[in-house]
């Protein structure tokens, strides 16, 4: 058995349009979400002979600001005036569980430089959005479940450094989901190790009365153990 353990931070660039049935807003141009940093946390547990590993995932992500957008706008049942100020929000936390078999004597043959994942992950989506206008609030939340296949691939060819990769997807119907996690980690001590890397995610939903076709990149970094 095995484990590995991580935390960091998460730099991200919102980028695309939201919508809840009404009209479609650009989340950087009109609802001027910026930049955010947010903490995302990962554990892998490796079990023995042929049962399945897993791979816990936590990402929380949540954008706030203050719009603007010329004429009205439609929000729910809600019709805003957007030459006039007003704030929104926008919560997309998600939490993974997946399952995952290493490709069997792929190690072994490669002197353990070179192993590849393959599973499932099932991913439950925490949103909310809301628009608030003096004393007018209109707000919607929804939990998702997304069911999604999970391909991993991590690279040591040196006893000091490993370079790993991680794609989750899926597509069905009008709605599609990717998210994609490039990492290079430094071994500081036995356990100890350091890592940075480039993670990008790309949702398209049309459910109720919710769409969205928006996409969040940007670098992170971590630290964590390994036994």
């Amino acid at each position: 058995m095995g484990i590995e353990a991580a935390v960091g931070g998460w730099n991200t660039t919102p980028r695309g349009n939201f919508a809840y049935k009404g009209t479609s807003l650009d989340v950087k141009d009109e609802l001027k979400y910026d930049d955010e940093t947010r903490l995302m946390g990962r554990v892998k547990i490796e079990t023995p002979l042929f049962f399945p590993n897993l791979y816990l995932m936590a990402t929380p992500m949540e954008f706030n600001g203050q719009g603007s957008k010329s004429g009205t706008f439609q929000f729910g049942d809600v019709t805003f005036d957007g030459t006039i100020p007003f704030t929104s929000e926008l919560k997309l936390d998600h939490y993974d569980l997946g399952l995952y078999w290493g490709v069997p004597l792929l190690k072994t043959a490669t002197a353990g430089i070179l192993n590849v994942d393959l599973g499932i992950d099932a991913r439950l989506i925490d949103l909310k959005a809301e628009v608030v206008q003096g004393g007018v609030t209109e707000s919607k939340s929804l939990v998702l479940g997304v069911p999604m296949i999970y391909a991993g691939v991590q690279v040591k060819p040196l006893s000091w450094f490993a370079a790993e990769g991680e794609a989750r997807g899926m597509a069905y119907g009008d709605n599609r989901y990717y998210d994609l996690i490039a990492r290079g980690k430094l071994i500081l001590f036995d356990h100890l190790f350091a890592a940075a890397g480039y993670r990008y995610e790309k949702i398209e939903i049309d459910e109720s009365d919710i769409k969205a076709d928006v996409d969040f990149g940007g670098p992170f970094a971590e630290v964590g153990f390994q036994f």
